[in-house]
């Protein structure tokens, strides 16, 4: 039992450091794709992936059971990464990566409401507001502006409790019978599909020649192969593991991450004032795993 605990945390872990470094290739994607058109590569990418290493066909056992696939896809693919890239464009980056460091707690209260979790103690609060408070820090550190865009600001608000809509659908799969692997292979399916419209509606061409930069196919495979497919299977299985909500509390290590991708990479400053605040998100992430917190 020890063994399934510390690896559903390695898991979670190993995904949040793989997700806080992933901003770097979706920047220089940027440069050349429309962000609709990353998510679709992206997505397309994951799911051949993790076809080929279960090629096993899965065959809907009926509308029923197919629901929670249906809507993991929307709801943690579709809806989230659409959400997410469209609050850019109203609101800084470091206020959105705030509010999405918001979804742990959204997880945490749907599973309550669906009864599939007990009530979050005081603990899971404090560790929280704590977690919150050093990534706010972290954004002050970096010079970053932060604004209280309406629109922007709902649309993050909006992304968050799609991913904790996420981490429900994801449990509720959980008696499928299926492997960790077959599981994000069908969530990436109902993804990409319900993903399909957003090229007429922005008039995308998809063309791929803009593939013969090295740096573009690096980055697009570095999403596609490792930020999803791999990520994907592993947060998945992680929830199986540990449980949605302290999976998701892993969330709150992403920024320290970028932090220290953004240092060894980049060359950014580390301030005392960013160690300060990456002890705050620790120092939250540790309050929120307490058996009196999250249950985890």
């Amino acid at each position: 039992m020890k063994q399934k605990l510390a690896a559903g945390h390695l898991m979670a872990l190993f995904v949040a450091t793989v997700w806080g470094t992933a901003f770097i290739a979706v920047k220089v994607l940027l440069a050349e794709f429309h962000p609709i058109e990353v998510m679709l590569f992206r997505f397309a990418i994951a799911w051949a992936a993790l076809f080929l290493f279960s090629p096993k066909p899965l065959v809907p056992k009926g509308l029923r059971e197919e629901l929670p696939f249906l809507a993991a896809g929307i709801t943690g693919l579709t809806l989230y990464f659409i959400l997410q890239n469209y609050a850019l464009k109203f609101s800084y980056a470091s206020t959105v990566g705030i509010i999405i460091s918001a979804a742990p707690m959204f997880t945490a209260l749907l599973l309550w409401l669906c009864r599939r979790a007990p009530r979050p103690g005081k603990a899971f609060f404090v560790g929280f507001v704590l977690s919150m408070a050093g990534i706010t820090l972290i954004s002050v550190a970096q010079g970053e502006a932060l604004d209280m865009d309406f629109i922007g600001c709902g649309l993050t608000l909006g992304a968050a409790l799609c991913w904790g809509a996420y981490g429900v659908c994801i449990e509720l799969t959980e008696a499928s019978g299926y492997t960790s692997l077959q599981v994000t292979r069908k969530v990436f399916f109902w993804g990409l599909l319900f993903s399909l419209p957003f090229i007429w509606l922005n008039r995308l061409d998809l063309s791929l020649d803009r593939f013969a930069k090295p740096e573009m196919l690096f980055c697009i495979l570095y999403l596609g192969l490792g930020a999803s497919a791999l990520c994907f299977a592993a947060w998945n299985k992680a929830v199986v593991l540990i449980g949605s909500v302290a999976t998701n509390v892993y969330i709150y290590l992403m920024p320290v991450i970028t932090l220290v991708a953004s240092a060894l990479i980049l060359r950014e400053p580390v301030t005392l004032f960013s160690v300060g605040a990456i002890g705050l998100i620790v120092l939250g992430l540790w309050l929120s795993q307490r058996k009196n917190g999250a249950q985890a």
